[in-house]
């Protein structure tokens, strides 16, 4: 290389940064020396900020825009201003680009069960996951609390330390929620903005944000999702009958179709077989097996009335039968005491309330005299 070509690099000095890997959050901008020329070009794109850093101190941040680092406020110093030392400044600046834009689509999970308390269930163990996106809000302070002096820094270095937060948060929040797990899944949109509202004070610190945090699933350890399912299918059943002979068929169809069960699930399944075809069907004289008889189902039970008093104007009940008769024994219900019942037409005094007459039939009548 000539002296003139060394010379025109020197006066020449560009400093931009395009960047291709969707995963890069800081650069720097790589010089022979970290000498910034005087009167180099800075172009920082939409997107990108600028941290400019000077014998190892931040200088200065800048937003998208093009700057021309001429100016005598700057702190940069020009290889041609020290010829004494062959071109080499003494003085070191850098400058790192820092990616502002959103990084989308970043995963999020907990590694182990969360223990929360169910109103319905109690105890339980549960798990979650989803996405999130960042973004840096505070270039100077990622660069001085995260970054350091790494010359490229990518999401996969701070993804976890986020993660970890997320799950802390997460697990705090579902704990004090007081939600049921069966209306979590209505619930997570409300419960991602609670996360994320718990998160973002502590990654202010580290100069970022969370615009968005999602919560994908929220699921139960795998023994209680089948006993949680049993539950659904014997409601489904309807009555303890259809049920076990739901569970005899599905045990059947399982011994049938596991090859490593041999003879024993064959014997099981013919077994069940059996005991399901005598319970189902009964021969009939001539061998033949006659249509199934539709069960008779029991009367319904008796409806057992309750009483409302009319005392003073007032309206006290409703009361039981039996608490009637105690009544009756205190000498607060007596036979001109108005009472009334559903489906009574109007008010009636005790003694015509054929149900009720019987109770002052038990005690004696009054001695002579009184």
């Amino acid at each position: 290389m000539g002296i003139f070509d060394f010379l025109t690099g020197e006066f020449i000095d560009v400093i931009h940064w395009v960047d291709d890997t969707r995963d890069t959050m800081v650069w720097r901008f790589e010089r022979e020396g970290h000498a910034i020329k005087y009167g180099a070009k800075l172009t920082v794109r939409e997107g990108q900020a600028a941290v400019f850093v000077h014998e190892g101190q931040l200088a200065d941040v800048f937003t998208p825009g093009l700057y021309m680092l001429e100016t005598n406020n700057m702190p940069v110093l020009t290889t041609l201003q020290h010829w004494d030392h062959g071109f080499k400044s003494p003085f070191k600046s850098e400058i790192y680009f820092v990616n502002t834009t959103r990084f989308n689509d970043l995963k999020w999970g907990t590694k182990n069960p969360i223990i929360c308390r169910d109103p319905e269930f109690g105890p339980v163990r549960i798990r979650a996951f989803g996405t999130y996106s960042v973004r840096v809000t505070d270039p100077a302070r990622f660069l001085t609390e995260i970054v350091g002096t790494d010359g490229e820094f990518t999401m996969d270095e701070i993804s976890f330390q986020i993660r970890n937060i997320i799950v802390q948060e997460f697990s705090r929040g579902i704990a004090g929620s007081g939600i049921p797990i069966l209306d979590m899944a209505a619930n997570t949109a409300d419960l991602g903005k609670l996360v994320a509202a718990a998160i973002s004070p502590t990654l202010e610190e580290y100069g970022l944000t969370i615009p968005e945090l999602y919560i994908e699933n929220i699921s139960l350890p795998p023994a209680v999702e089948a006993a949680l399912d049993k539950r659904t299918s014997a409601g489904l059943a309807g009555d303890l009958g259809r049920f076990t002979q739901y569970s005899a068929a599905e045990a059947m169809t399982a011994a049938a179709s596991n090859p490593a069960g041999g003879g024993m699930a064959a014997g099981l399944g013919a077994g069940m077989g059996m005991a399901m075809a005598q319970q189902m069907s009964t021969p009939g004289p001539w061998g033949a097996a006659p249509a199934p008889k539709a069960a008779v189902p029991p009367p319904p039970p008796q409806v057992e009335h309750v009483w409302h008093i009319a005392e003073n104007g007032e309206t006290k009940g409703p009361f039981s039968k039996a608490r009637m008769g105690r009544m009756v024994s205190e000498g607060s219900l007596t036979r001109q005491t108005y009472v009334w019942t559903a489906g009574q037409d109007g008010w009636l005094p005790a003694e015509e309330v054929r149900e009720l007459a019987q109770l002052f039939t038990i005690l004696p009548p009054p001695p002579p005299g009184s």
